[in-house]
C-alpha cells in the first residue's frame, strides 16, 4: 500500500497482488508500437487500445466519436447533435448487464471535475483497457458496486481529464528524456509541438543542419539525437518507437513549422516566393498534413518565416484548411502594433477559411499596459461574425525566447553564418545596435530594447554560465561597458545559442485574457538552459493553485475546462478532454487545497506539489507523486 502525496491510497486486491494493474507492462516494453483503430478521423499508435471510444451526446461543443469499429455494441439512441447512433464499448454493455469481471482499476470517492465546466460531483470511476468504462455517481442507482483488480482511494482528491499543453517545445526532449517529469508531473498527458514555425520536419539534410543551429537555444543542438527522419510522418514514427520501442512519456501532436518549410523551399532569403517555390511549400504542407500533423505554426518575428507576406501565408493556410487542420501563428508583434498584428491573423485566416489558434496571446511591453480588453473586443467581434478562433496563454508575465531573436530581421537574412558575419563587422554591428536601441527592431516587436528587462536564462557554452540569472544591463555594468557590447560578445561567444527571459508583461492583461471563453493553456516552456522559465515546470498547477484557488480568477471547474475539453475541441479529439464513459483514461488526480507550482524563477526545475497521480491510457505515469517507468505516450495524428 502506498500513500499518495495528496492523500490518495492505492490498494491492490489480493487477487491482483499488484500484477493486474500492470500486467501488460513487460509486453509493452518489448512490443513494437501498433496503430489503434482509426476513430472519427484520429489515430494514435498504442499497444494498449483495443476498445473503441463511446459516443456520448455533445456537450459544450466537444466533438464526439461516431465511427463504428471493432468490439462496438450499438445502442439504440440518436445523437441530438448530429443524428448519429451512439456506440459504447462491449465492456460497458457487459457491465450494465451485471456480467463484467473486475476492472483493471477503480478510482473511488473522487471529486470528479469532468472538463465540461459543469459542477463537480462525487463518483467511483472504473478503468478497463485504457478507457473509462464506468462512472458511478454518489447517490445514483447504478447496479452493483464497481470492482477492480486495483483500487485507488481518491478521498480528498479531484479527478480531471489529463491536461493538454497547447504550446510546448518538447520536440527533442521527448526523444532525449524518457522521464520527462517537467510535463508528466504537472498532469500533462498531451503536448502540441512543432511551435513558432521552427522544428525538425519536414527537412532535407541542409535544412536539418540549419534548423538545428537556429533553435539550439530552444532544444539543444541535437547532438545526442539520431535524426533518422526527414518527413513529418518519419518524425512521428520516431516518437512512437523512441526509447527502445517503448514510446514517449506523454502523448504528442505536431504542427508543421512554416519557417522550416520556407527554409526547405527557398532558404533564408527575404523576398517573395516564386510560383515554383510556393508550389513546393504547398506540397510540403499537404504532405505533412496527410502524414498526421494537426495544423501549421508560424513564428512571424523569427527568420526565415517572418519573410513570408500575407498572400503566401494565406495560400499555405488554404492547404491546412483543406486537411481539417488549424493555423497557430506567433504573429508579427506582441509590442508596438500588437493589435494590428492580431487583426492581420484574423483577416488572413478568414480569407483562407482556416481555423485560427493564437499562440501565447499576450499584450506585452509598456505600450500595451491595460490593453487586453482591446484584443478581446477584436476577437469577440470576429467570433460573433462566425470566425473559428481559439488562443492559449501561460500564467506568468515574463516571456522567454532567444537573444538572437531580438535582432532586426534584415540582420538575420541568410541564416546563422550570415548573422555571425554581420556581428563581427563593426560598422554593421553598429547599425544593428541603432536599430535595436533607437528605432525598435521587428525582432523585439517594434519596441526599442530595454536591456534591464533582458535576463539571460541559458547558454550553450558552460563557460559563459556566469551570465545566467543576470540582465544584460547588470552584466554590462559589472564589466564597465555598454549593454550592446555585452550582448554582441555573448551572441558571438555562445554561437547564437543564449536564451532569455524578457520581463515585459502585465498581470492585468494576463488575467483578463485567461478568462475568455476561447482561452486554453499552453506552457511555451523551453526546457534548455541553466535557468529556464518556470512555466516549463509550473504552468498547469499555477493555473489551478494561484489563479483558481488563491485569486479566484476562475472557478476550479472552469479552469479545468480551459486545460482539457477546450484544447481537445480545437484539436478535434473525439475521445479526450472529458471524464466520460468510453473516453480514454488520460486522467490526473490532484488536491485542490494544496496543488501549486513548485517552480520559481530562482528554482525553475522544482516539480509541483499536490498532483500525486497521473494516468495515460489507464496506466500510472505518476503514482504517489513519483514518476513511474511507464512510457504510455504516442503520437496523436490527424487522419483523413
Amino acid at each position: 500500500m502506498g500513500v499518495g502525496a495528496g492523500g490518495g491510497r492505492l490498494r491492490v486486491s489480493p487477487a491482483g497482488s499488484g500484477w493486474a494493474l500492470n500486467r501488460r507492462s513487460a509486453a509493452d516494453r518489448t512490443r513494437p508500437p501498433a496503430r489503434s483503430p482509426r476513430t472519427a478521423g484520429w489515430a494514435q499508435a498504442s499497444p494498449r487500445h483495443r476498445s473503441p471510444p463511446a459516443a456520448g451526446p455533445s456537450h459544450r461543443g466537444h466533438p464526439q466519436p461516431t465511427t463504428k469499429v471493432a468490439r462496438v455494441v450499438r445502442v439504440g439512441t440518436e445523437n441530438p447533435a448530429g443524428g448519429r447512433v451512439h456506440h459504447r464499448p462491449a465492456a460497458v454493455q457487459r457491465r450494465r448487464r451485471g456480467k463484467a469481471p473486475p476492472m483493471d482499476l477503480v478510482i473511488r470517492n473522487a471529486r470528479v471535475i469532468d472538463g465540461t465546466g459543469g459542477a463537480s460531483y462525487r463518483a467511483d470511476v472504473g478503468v478497463q483497457d485504457g478507457r473509462i468504462t464506468a462512472i458511478h455517481r454518489e447517490g445514483e442507482e447504478r447496479g452493483p458496486r464497481l470492482t477492480g483488480q486495483a483500487n485507488l482511494d481518491a478521498q480528498g482528491l479531484a479527478l480531471a481529464p489529463g491536461f493538454i499543453d497547447m504550446h510546448a517545445h518538447s520536440d527533442l526532449a521527448l526523444l532525449r528524456d524518457p522521464d520527462h517529469s517537467a510535463k508528466a508531473a504537472q498532469g500533462v498527458t498531451l503536448e502540441v509541438i512543432g511551435q513558432d514555425g521552427l522544428s525538425y520536419a519536414p527537412v532535407d539534410d541542409r535544412t536539418l543542419a540549419q534548423v538545428r543551429q537556429a533553435i539550439t537555444g530552444w532544444n539543444g543542438d541535437g547532438g545526442d539525437i539520431d535524426f533518422t527522419w526527414r518527413t513529418v510522418g518519419g518524425y512521428l514514427d520516431a516518437l512512437d518507437s523512441a526509447h527502445g520501442g517503448r514510446g514517449i512519456a506523454v502523448n504528442a501532436a505536431y504542427l508543421i513549422p512554416q519557417g522550416t518549410v520556407r527554409m526547405y523551399a527557398m532558404g533564408w532569403e527575404d523576398r517573395p516566393a516564386t510560383p515554383a517555390e510556393l508550389d513546393r511549400m504547398r506540397q510540403l504542407v499537404a504532405d505533412g498534413m496527410r502524414e498526421g500533423a494537426v495544423g501549421m505554426s508560424s513564428g512571424l518575428t523569427y527568420t526565415p518565416g517572418m519573410y513570408a507576406d500575407d498572400s503566401e501565408l494565406t495560400e499555405l493556410c488554404r492547404v491546412v484548411a483543406a486537411h481539417n487542420g488549424y493555423y497557430c501563428p506567433h504573429h508579427r508583434s506582441y509590442g508596438a502594433g500588437a493589435l494590428q498584428a492580431y487583426e492581420e491573423m484574423v483577416r488572413l485566416t478568414r480569407t483562407a477559411h482556416c481555423p485560427l489558434h493564437l499562440a501565447h496571446a499576450t499584450m506585452n511591453f509598456g505600450v500595451n499596459k491595460g490593453k487586453a480588453p482591446d484584443l478581446l473586443t477584436l476577437l469577440d467581434a470576429a467570433l460573433a461574425d462566425g470566425a473559428d478562433i481559439t488562443l492559449d496563454t501561460y500564467p506568468y508575465t515574463p516571456g522567454c525566447t532567444t537573444l538572437v531573436a531580438m535582432l532586426p530581421s534584415w540582420a538575420s537574412e541568410g541564416g546563422p553564418d550570415a548573422i555571425r558575419a554581420r556581428l563581427l563587422d563593426d560598422s554593421t554591428a553598429e547599425k544593428i545596435r541603432h536599430h535595436m536601441e533607437v528605432i525598435g527592431a521587428d525582432g523585439c516587436h517594434g519596441v526599442p530594447i530595454e536591456w534591464d528587462t533582458i535576463e539571460i536564462s541559458g547558454v550553450s557554452d558552460p563557460g559563459l554560465a556566469s551570465c545566467v540569472g543576470k540582465t544584460i544591463a547588470e552584466s554590462a555594468a559589472q564589466r564597465g561597458e555598454e549593454p550592446w557590447v555585452t550582448a554582441r560578445r555573448l551572441l558571438l561567444n555562445d554561437n547564437l545559442g543564449s536564451t532569455i527571459l524578457q520581463h515585459v508583461g502585465h498581470e492585468e492583461n494576463v488575467q483578463e485574457i485567461m478568462r475568455h471563453r476561447v482561452h486554453t493553456g499552453g506552457s511555451d516552456g523551453i526546457l534548455q538552459g541553466f535557468k529556464p522559465h518556470p512555466r516549463a515546470y509550473g504552468t498547469f498547477p499555477q493555473y489551478l493553485g494561484k489563479y483558481a484557488r488563491e485569486l479566484g480568477v476562475m472557478s476550479l471547474e472552469e479552469t479545468v475546462a480551459h486545460l482539457t475539453s477546450r484544447p481537445a475541441a480545437r484539436l478535434r479529439l473525439p475521445d479526450r478532454g472529458v471524464v466520460r464513459e468510453g473516453y480514454r483514461a488520460d486522467l490526473v488526480l490532484f488536491d485542490p487545497d494544496t496543488v501549486a507550482a513548485g517552480s520559481t524563477f530562482d528554482a525553475p526545475r522544482t516539480l509541483p506539489t499536490g498532483i500525486p497521480h497521473v494516468l495515460i491510457d489507464g496506466r500510472f505515469v505518476m503514482r504517489d507523486g513519483r514518476r513511474t517507468d511507464v512510457l504510455a505516450g504516442r503520437s496523436v495524428r490527424r487522419t483523413h
